[in-house]
């Protein structure tokens, strides 16, 4: 098993607790040299916040414990691509490195709204900002998490 699976697994993993919860199935991971800093899972139902996606959750927090020096030199590794909000906010930190598990083609299949998505890769490069931008990995494993989404 490589690196990346290691940690997307993780992933998925977070966002399976997120749907236990009663939360969307999506988490999020940082690591910093080949070591987990901070891990983070959708808190949207829990927290009445419709901003409270994985990945937002955990920039915020990994932001309060780490110089911005640190988040740069880290991979983010996400259940699902991130969406364009939670973009924003992966780019504002300076994170250039992300590896999730589902793509956008996939999840749009699954929710409302259809085809219509950015990538943040997209996003990148429009900022003029190199970024490294693996997936899917595990998509299948990932895809699984959303059997658990409440409502939907």
């Amino acid at each position: 098993m490589n690196q990346h699976e290691t940690y997307v697994r993780q992933s998925i993993e977070l966002a399976i607790s997120a749907a236990r919860k009663g939360n969307h199935p999506f988490g999020a991971l940082l690591v910093h040299e080949d070591k987990v800093i901070m891990t983070a899972e959708n808190t949207v139902i829990a927290d009445n916040n419709s901003t409270r996606h994985a990945e937002l959750n955990l920039i915020v927090k990994s932001e309060r414990a780490f110089p911005p020096e640190v988040l740069r030199e880290c991979t983010l590794y996400t259940s699902t691509a991130p969406c364009l909000m939670c973009t924003a906010v992966i780019w504002n930190a300076g994170i250039t490195r992300i590896i999730y598990s589902v793509s956008y083609e996939s999840l749009s299949r699954l929710i409302s709204g259809g085809q219509n998505y950015i990538s943040l890769d997209q996003i990148y490069r429009l900022l003029g900002t190199e970024v490294e931008f693996v997936g899917p990995v595990l998509e299948m494993e990932g895809l699984e998490a959303y059997r658990l989404w409440p409502g939907r």
